[in-house]
């Protein structure tokens, strides 16, 4: 079986996955879509520039990401039911986004869903021992409690308003709570956008750490610099974070979001709002995060490819 993903060029995590799909199943991937037999529409929003002929010819899977209703408009609606004839089977990366395809999008598509994560690369994300000589090579107190972050979480129109489905806000209110609890409190940021949580930890006077496009490895070193990771999210597919802080053996706490119930530990999970602090089970998470590495979420979805299609 002959695969061709479609390429969204934008240096996201979307384009990691197919970049890594290529180079660990080679014999199954393809670059020119008329040898495909099926077609991956990994990044639905860049659906239109796969010709419609080689979609009315192939098999065609369609990963739906996530879905946030307050921004799923009218158009949005129009797109996804023109897209829908295309399509043979939708893929999504856990059971939540595939509830909300069945409420937000209820008799719009009749086609069927399958649900698995994406894989996550053990050989990318790893534990690495020596936390106080990375903290040292980052300039980050050896007895600060470090609390990290590293998706975006500010809207790109203006670059002030926060992302509300990456929980920004839920977020900085975590923060505030634990510097309660521990005044040592500091906050470790990556990626782009970051300038809504900036501002709330300015007001509250929380020193911060901000590294705006690291690498993948320097991301890996700045996971395991953590005393905690903090996902605030109201809506996601993974995050990939959780996945990546199971892997390198970072305490990781969530809202109940994408994958969170099939990596972390109940106790952390938590409700925004809720009283007291989740605590992270990094051994946990670590042993749930084992039949996702590569090898095994790649094998996953073949399977379902070839036997579903």
């Amino acid at each position: 079986m002959k695969i061709y993903i479609n390429n969204p060029k934008e240096n996201w995590v979307v384009d990691r996955f197919r970049k890594e799909f290529a180079s660990h199943k080679s014999g199954n991937f393809t670059e020119d879509i008329s040898l495909a037999d099926v077609v991956w529409i990994i990044a639905p929003w860049t659906w239109n520039s796969i010709p419609l002929d080689m979609l009315k010819e192939k098999k065609v899977v369609c990963t739906i990401h996530h879905i946030v209703p307050n921004k799923f408009d009218s158009m949005k609606m129009e797109e996804f039911r023109y897209r829908d004839q295309f399509v043979d089977y939708y893929h999504v990366p856990c059971d939540l986004t595939k509830w909300m395809m069945e409420g937000v999008l209820h008799g719009i598509t009749t086609k069927p869903i399958f649900v698995h994560p994406f894989w996550a690369n053990e050989k990318l994300w790893k534990p690495i021992e020596d936390k106080m000589s990375l903290r040292s090579k980052y300039n980050i107190p050896e007895d600060a409690n470090l609390i990290g972050s590293f998706q975006r979480d500010t809207e790109g129109h203006d670059l002030k308003s926060p992302k509300l489905e990456k929980g920004p806000d839920i977020f900085c209110d975590m923060v505030k709570k634990i510097h309660k609890s521990n005044n040592n409190t500091e906050v470790l940021l990556a990626g782009w956008r970051r300038q809504y949580v900036i501002s709330r930890l300015k007001e509250m006077g929380i020193k911060y750490h901000y590294f705006e496009l690291p690498s993948f490895e320097v991301v890996n070193e700045l996971y395991n610099c953590l005393d905690l990771y903090v996902v605030g999210s109201r809506y996601e597919g993974g995050p990939q974070s959780i996945f990546e802080c199971a892997l390198t053996k970072t305490p990781i706490v969530s809202t109940d979001v994408g994958a969170a119930k099939s990596i972390l530990s109940k106790k952390s999970i938590y409700t925004p709002g809720e009283r007291g602090i989740p605590s992270a089970d990094v051994e946990y998470a670590f042993q749930n995060v084992q039949k996702y590495t590569i090898e095994k979420g790649m094998n996953s979805i073949l399977e379902f490819m070839k036997t579903k299609l």
